[in-house]
């Protein structure tokens, strides 16, 4: 993503990080009521004489399913306004301590967001602060309103760091253990390499099919062409075998670049993504849009991935799809606090939608994807449109030239 893009971004976050950090100090007043109320309650049964097991159990249930609503309130607003995607598996154990600890970090937002308020306003009185200067004040304004501005950067640099504390908080307590998440990733290697087997031996026998169906009867055809012009006696029949001949052999060649082209693009290693992206565009029966909004040249793996993605959805939008367009948009994704985090394709056609992101060219490109941890995702309702994005979570390797 280029940097005027960037930087036109970030008054958006900003104000999403704001917001979110806004909420989160609300939640946080319920929640430290929430934690007062039940620790009472724990701690009158506790001291009560003779029920105390049964009136524990009860007191502790309610505390546990109210933990577990605001921890519910939590999620969701972490993934919406910080981008932080907590997994729902987490333990009732984890739900209570995680709500005991976050009003604490929720107060700090909310005094953040007031420091921001406090040095906008002093940091204001460069502009207005003269028009009701006194005899002699104007040093008590200029350093107020310096002292406001400094206040207002210490502020905003503190919204960013809330805003990670809090993700950091919630994987602790709601996140998986070290076990636990190393037998996931194990799980997860293990299917993603299952996957790249399968997407390899697929690969393997549509070549064959293209060979067999496509290249091999076309040069069956000359074949045959060629040895009747041979056994002609008319040389006009014979011209014309000839011709027939050579328009067949012209075909051939065209089967054999289109297969060599769909194992592995020259103009990917020699000229790059985005020299390779325009390549399918110009190909393409549809009228194709290519938006590409790098900046600089992915990492072979990650273009090689990209360029496939591209390639096999714009075939299947021509083949199956009736679209009049299609758009193929490249971007730099970014994560929650402006850094770049990964290459977002996005192909969208305005067919009739209902693609199946189990059929086959859609499925080897989801193991393709996943074999770099990212991402494949379908949306096709009937009525289309369709669009297919892939998130490949590799950082560009290379300047572009």
């Amino acid at each position: 993503m280029g940097t005027r893009g960037t930087l036109g971004s970030w008054p958006r976050r900003g104000l999403r990080l704001a917001g979110g950090l806004l909420t989160g100090a609300g939640t946080a007043v319920v929640e430290l009521v929430c934690v007062a109320v039940a620790g009472l309650a724990l701690l009158c049964v506790r001291t009560w004489p003779g029920g105390w097991p049964a009136a524990r159990r009860c007191v502790l249930g309610a505390v546990t399913a109210g933990a577990r609503r605001l921890t519910e309130a939590e999620r969701r607003r972490l993934a919406r306004f910080l981008g932080h995607d907590i997994a729902a598996d987490y333990d009732d154990r984890g739900a209570r301590q995680y709500v005991a600890a976050r009003w604490s970090l929720g107060l700090l937002g909310g005094l953040v967001l007031l420091a921001v308020v406090a040095g906008t306003a002093y940091g204001s009185l460069l502009l207005w602060g003269w028009f009701i200067m006194r005899d002699g004040e104007w040093i008590t304004i200029t350093s107020s309103a310096i002292g406001g501005l400094f206040l207002l950067f210490l502020a905003l640099q503190g919204i960013v760091g809330v805003a990670l504390l809090e993700g950091q908080l919630a994987r602790h307590f709601l996140g998986p253990s070290h076990r636990e998440a190393l037998r996931r990733r194990i799980d997860e290697l293990s299917t993603s390499r299952a996957g790249v087997v399968d997407a390899v031996h697929d690969e393997r026998r549509r070549i064959e099919r293209d060979l067999h169906d496509g290249v091999q009867q076309r040069i069956v055809a000359l074949g045959m062409l060629l040895g009747r012009a041979r056994r002609s006696q008319d040389p006009d029949k014979a011209r014309a075998l000839l011709v027939q001949a050579h328009e067949e052999s012209r075909a051939a060649l065209t089967d054999l670049r289109e297969v060599a082209w769909r194992v592995y693009p020259t103009a990917l290693d020699e000229a790059g993504l985005r020299a390779a992206l325009e390549a399918v565009a110009e190909r393409s029966a549809i009228p194709v849009r290519l938006e590409y909004g790098l900046t600089a040249e992915p990492g072979e793996a990650v273009r090689t991935v990209a360029y496939f993605v591209v390639a096999e959805a714009v075939t299947n939008a021509i083949k199956h799809s009736g679209a009049e367009r299609i758009t193929v948009a490249l971007t730099g994704r970014e994560t929650e606090v402006g850094s770049l985090g990964g290459l977002l394709v996005r192909v969208t056609d305005d067919g009739r939608g209902g693609a199946d992101p189990a059929g086959g060219g859609l499925l080897g490109l989801a193991r393709r994807v996943a074999a770099l941890d990212g991402r494949l995702r379908v949306v096709s309702p009937p009525g289309g449109p369709t669009t297919v994005s892939a998130e490949l979570p590799e950082l560009p390797e290379l300047p572009c030239a």
